[in-house]
């Protein structure tokens, strides 16, 4: 029986399939290329070629989309008609369980999977973005531990674990180790761009924005091509970096060119897109129009039940565009969340007290989202993103303090970013603006 390239058995391929699938596993890796293009084709060369179909149903599952995940429906549906060895129906298990909302339980189901098959890149990588999305940082970097011991460094696909180790590592706080596995990993493949982001991430964290803008100039060759589906992430970080040193125009600049100009109708290019504008206007730009064509694609993908991380960032977007009808449908959504999957609760628990913060935000109500913002703040990394993402809130927070008057809250936490980053401009202008504002202080009720 043929194998992939780790030596995992592909029931029902051929030769020609075989090599379909190598290659949507490279895309896959380095997010480089579609790779769903040469699985379509393997399937219609070998219908009953199963891994295909599964690998399939995992791209269109992961990406968080109402339309890809009833694609992905349909790919499980047919699999489970098929006869199917005990690493085809664990797959299985995994998919219904990601598709019914249950991101930990398919993550949990993927741990098992992972130590009876460590060799099985696809259920790595897809298990490791199954806690990106639920933001599980100990499983991030513990996923990888438990199975690197089991490889050996020519097998194909070593550096790729490598890179995503260096992000759980970045995750977990482990800063130098992941950096140094970041720069490892990209030793071995340069294309890799989701070890070049956890470099990134580690720049991001410990306020090095300057070492974050070199990182990226003198890596854009690997990560910037046109057919890099990851290339909107990074740009993203380059504009965090702007940020940081408060040049808001580069960053600006950067929204209107590579992270906004194509209209990116992908849901993960559209949470940065949202991300961006809300944290620009947090610096006093205005944004004007670009809010209405990013809350006009997000209408596609904003259903208030697949996945609230991005119903928030919706909701960004339809603050700013003027758009309330939708703001007022998606919290309804949100506090109506029903059913007991896991994504219900992380609307009601986790997604509404952020919305309804960030609304009040918006609407100058700044106690109120101080309010729900406080407490919500330590409850997000239960769902969605990473550090560097949920940092809005935390921005949002200390903005709505400032602007309300609670000099004590916007001190403590210009402080507390501060220990984080202590030679941060933003830091220290919150810290500069709470100490201006200490005439008209006011209590949080």
């Amino acid at each position: 029986m043929l194998t992939d390239r780790q030596g995992n058995p592909l029931p029902g391929a051929t030769a020609e399939t075989a090599d379909l699938y190598a290659h949507a596993v490279d895309a896959f890796n380095l997010y480089r290329g579609d790779p769903v293009a040469p699985l379509d084709q393997a399937l219609e060369i070998a219908p009953d070629f199963t891994m295909a179909r599964l690998f399939r149903a995992y791209l269109f599952a992961l990406a968080t989309e109402p339309d890809a995940a009833d694609a992905a429906r349909a790919d499980v549906a047919i699999a489970k008609a098929s006869r199917l060895n005990d690493r085809e129906a664990s797959h299985v298990a995994v998919l219904d369980q990601l598709l019914a909302g249950e991101w930990t339980a398919a993550a949990c189901a993927l741990d098992r999977h992972n130590l009876r098959h460590p060799h099985d890149l696809l259920a790595l990588q897809a298990g490791h973005l199954a806690d990106f999305y639920r933001a599980n940082g100990r499983d991030l970097r513990d996923r990888l531990a438990r199975v690197l011991p089991k490889w050996s460094p020519d097998m194909p696909g070593h550096s790729v674990l490598l890179g995503m180790y260096a992000f759980g590592l970045e995750e977990s706080g482990a800063y130098a180790r992941a950096e140094e596995t970041g720069r490892q990993a990209l030793d071995g493949e340069p294309l890799d761009c989701w070890a070049h982001h956890a470099v990134a991430h580690v720049m991001e964290m410990q306020g090095r924005a300057e070492d974050g803008l070199g990182w990226m100039i003198a890596r854009e060759p690997y990560w910037a091509a046109d057919d890099n589906l990851f290339k909107v992430h990074n740009w993203w970080h380059r504009a965090l970096c702007h940020l940081e040193l408060g040049q808001t125009g580069e960053a600006l600049a950067l929204y209107d060119g590579p992270i906004r100009q194509e209209r990116s109708a992908v849901a993960l290019d559209m949470v940065d897109a949202s991300a961006l504008l809300w944290r620009l206007h947090l610096t006093g730009q205005n944004v004007g129009p670009r809010w209405r064509e990013l809350a006009d694609t997000w209408d596609r993908h904003a259903d208030g039940k697949l996945y609230p991380f991005n119903d928030w960032h919706a909701v960004m977007a339809y603050l700013g565009a003027g758009r309330d009808d939708r703001v007022e449908r998606l919290l309804a959504a949100l506090r109506n969340a029903g059913g007991g999957a896991e994504t219900a609760a992380w609307a009601r628990r986790i997604g509404l007290p952020l919305t309804e913060g960030f609304v009040a935000f918006w609407r100058g109500d700044y106690a109120t989202a101080v309010e729900r913002l406080h407490p919500a703040r330590f409850i997000a990394n239960a769902f969605g993103g990473s550090h560097a993402q949920r940092d809005i809130i935390d921005w949002t927070l200390t903005e709505a303090a400032l602007r309300g008057g609670y000099r004590d809250v916007a001190e403590g936490l210009a402080h507390e970013r501060l220990a984080a980053k202590p030679h941060s401009p933003l830091n220290r202008s919150f810290l500069s603006r709470a100490n201006a504002s200490a005439v008209g202080e006011k209590q949080v009720a």
